[in-house]
């Protein structure tokens, strides 16, 4: 698969890279499960000798057989013991560093949680030993996010400090799908496009496999995406059952309830019949899942709170995947499919909002962008974009069909926003399936 965006994080590797001939580096690098973290790094480093480490679920002596095979080819080094700790071997790395500048990637890198949790105190140790004089490129990347914080973030913990980078790799935005779209279906309507963006989120992986499945047309992604043995209906078990641990039917439940639009506190409390605020807070904070949202403009006090889930493709896999999973089980993908094609329309309709509001943050026109709504839901408006520096409000209203916008309509519901901002000057539009 050809290599799309990430310029930006390509460039800020490279620097890294720079300042690591002068003085050790350490980088933690996080992202959820197939968002293509291992294939950034690959292709940041591609044509250099670097050391590349899987932590595997594999014992710890045979990994480190593994890893010094990996430092006698890469770095071309013959004699050596060979060791039976990876404690041990990091050692060797950082003392061998103190003379010869090299990156090593230390893939999984949670993992050592589950196999050895005491290699992060070790490696403090050896890292506080050495750093003042070697020359390394350490990157640790992990895809269990609440994990890979932890070992970083927190101030009990051994690596607590150490790095001087954060890099967090996010899925791919609107402008890069619809370029991977064009490759490869130069003739897609804008229906295949909102599509492609509602079932893959942007995630490099799906975009992969659906690209080689041919699926690059609306009906043919969601006749992949419900097929017989499809990987898609195990995925989001299989991407956050590590994340949430024994408690992740009630983070499951909650996820589903958001998807399927019960989007307040009090709403998804009343189905539960449990408090729910410690599981949003984690969901929000711990795992940043969801994020909460507000009227657009709204004092900081405001409870009229929403919840939505950030990742487009665990949105819609929560809405049709999870909240049918007694036919999933049963492998009637065929009612599945029924679903999806008596509710898609609604659903695409709310997506293309937000299609439209991750454009718009693209053009970086604007200092704030979000929704509106009054008490009961009363006058909402898709999309409010602020520019505080020039003074002028944007508000567009989002229809699947060009002809059922009413600016007019906008305009009354803008009232009350615009009697608050003397001064200002206001803009109204439409956006429709047409301005994809």
């Amino acid at each position: 698969m050809k290599f799309y965006n990430r310029e930006k994080e390509l460039d800020l590797l490279k620097k890294i890279e720079k300042l690591s001939c002068k003085s050790a580096q350490l980088t933690f690098l996080t992202g959820r499960r197939r968002v293509g973290k291992t294939t950034l790094l690959r292709e940041c480093f591609k044509g250099e000798a670097y050391l590349y480490f899987f932590i595997g679920k594999k014992n710890e002596i045979l990994l480190c057989e593994e890893f010094s095979e990996t430092i006698r080819q890469v770095l071309k080094i013959e004699q050596f013991e060979n060791f039976r700790s990876f404690s041990k071997l990091f050692a060797f790395l950082m003392e061998l560093s103190v003379t010869k500048n090299f990156t090593l990637i230390l893939d999984e890198f949670q993992e050592f949680y589950f196999s050895n949790p005491s290699v992060y105190s070790d490696m403090q140790h050896t890292w506080d030993r050495y750093k003042a004089d070697s020359k390394i490129n350490l990157i640790c990347c992990g895809s269990i996010y609440t994990l890979m914080t932890k070992i970083f973030t927190d101030s009990k913990e051994p690596l607590y400090g150490r790095a001087n980078f954060h890099l967090k790799i996010e899925p791919f935005d609107v402008i890069t799908i619809k370029e991977f779209l064009f490759d490869h279906n130069p003739k897609y309507k804008n229906e295949d496009l909102l599509a492609l963006y509602i079932l893959s989120g942007g995630v490099p992986k799906y975009l992969e496999q659906l690209s080689l499945a041919d699926a690059m047309d609306a009906k043919n992604l969601m006749d992949f995406y419900f097929s017989y043995n499809s990987t898609f209906l195990e995925e989001g078990k299989n991407i956050l059952i590590d994340e949430f641990g024994k408690d992740y039917g009630n983070y499951f439940s909650i996820l589903s309830l958001i998807a399927g639009s019960k989007t307040s506190r009090p709403e998804i409390e009343s189905i539960m019949n449990i408090s729910v605020g410690g599981f949003l807070d984690k969901l929000e904070v711990d795992f940043q899942l969801i994020a909460k949202i507000k009227p657009i403009l709204s004092s900081p006090g405001s409870k009229n709170i929403k919840y939505y889930i950030k990742d487009v493709f665990l949105n819609f896999w929560f809405r049709f995947v999870y909240k049918n999973r007694s036919a999933v089980e049963m492998q009637n993908n065929a009612y599945i499919l029924e679903v999806l094609k008596r509710d898609y329309e609604t659903y695409s309709g709310r997506l293309l909002e937000r299609y439209f509001n991750d454009k718009l943050i693209k053009t970086q026109k604007y200092s704030e962008i979000g929704t509106y709504w009054e008490k009961g839901n009363q006058n909402e408006i898709d999309i409010v974009a602020v520019n505080s520096l020039h003074k002028n409000i944007d508000f567009f209203e989002i229809k699947k069909q060009k002809s059922a916008i009413r600016i007019s309509h906008l305009e009354k519901k803008a009232e009350k926003i615009m009697q608050k901002f003397e001064g200002y000057s206001f803009g109204f539009y439409g956006l429709s399936m047409e301005d994809m």
